[in-house]
């Protein structure tokens, strides 16, 4: 693949921003393989999640009542301290913050992998209600951080592996993650104001691209399909790539630099010219 070019205009930076659950660390591979590109890389935790994941297991309790909007205004002041405008690639609930980056004039293009779903998809599959209902299933705890089980990141995360290969992954990564965000986002369609509000015929943002998996039970394939159907409203450059058989982690687990290769050809090609944050 080919490195990062000299072209003045042409993005520099790289911004990637994990999901729920987890934290920067598990864009650990992608880091450096980007940066081996020559590309600077920014790759933060959510507020509040950057110190020791130790820590943050052992107690959680500061990150129970953040919210979607306080995670987009973090990550907007990150891409706004750039001198150039970035590349912006979130897996998730960071594919949604991406989303809405983009949707806010921010970034040279934008990859959206796995997305969480924005306001204005009113069906879930199944496997998506299961993997999110240990965060959903008790309204009382909606400002609480809950870490899932290890058969429960499985499921939600490493379903084409087995339980013996996840251990390490989730030994790794996993961490306690706000109930509050996954709240907001399944009310959206409720709320008149909800946080996961994108202008879906907005011609001025940068070109998005989504990435489904095939495989994935917290966002199936489907509800990234159904993103992508609405984004497809705007005249902005929005595409649409699947992979049949990798799981919701599709980051971190093996072949992954397949998918990082492809994100990254894909926004070099389309940011050409997007000069301005």
């Amino acid at each position: 693949m080919a490195t990062r070019g000299g072209d003045a205009n042409s993005p520099d930076t790289i911004v990637l921003i994990n999901g729920l659950w987890l934290t920067a660390l598990s864009w650990e591979h992608w880091v450096d393989h980007y940066t081996a590109k020559g590309y600077r890389v920014i790759a933060r935790s959510w507020p509040g999640m950057e110190g020791d994941i130790e820590a943050l297991r052992r107690d959680p309790s500061a990150i129970g009542g953040l919210g979607v909007e306080e995670i987009v205004e973090h990550y907007e002041r990150i891409v706004r301290e750039l001198d150039r405008p970035p590349i912006i690639i979130g897996h998730s609930f960071g594919g949604l913050i991406t989303e809405i980056l983009l949707d806010r004039g921010l970034g040279a293009a934008g990859v959206a992998i796995d997305p969480a779903p924005v306001k204005g998809i009113f069906v879930l599959p199944f496997a998506s209600l299961k993997s999110a209902f240990p965060a959903l299933q008790n309204p009382i705890e909606r400002y609480r951080a809950v870490a899932l089980t290890l058969e429960q990141f499985h499921y939600g995360f490493t379903n084409t592996l087995s339980e013996e290969e996840t251990v390490p992954i989730y030994t790794r990564y996993a961490v306690p993650g706000p109930n509050h965000v996954l709240f907001q986002a399944s009310l959206a369609n409720f709320n008149p104001h909800a946080e996961t509000t994108v202008n879906f015929r907005n011609d001025d943002r940068a070109p998005l691209l989504l990435i489904g998996g095939g495989m994935d039970h917290t966002v199936p394939a489907s509800v990234t399909r159904a993103n992508f159907n609405l984004f497809k409203k705007s005249r902005a450059v929005t595409d649409y790539h699947e992979y049949p058989d990798r799981p919701h982690l599709t980051i971190g687990v093996a072949g992954w630099e397949a998918v990082a290769d492809f994100a990254l050809d894909w926004a070099r090609a389309h940011a050409a010219g997007k000069s301005t944050a």
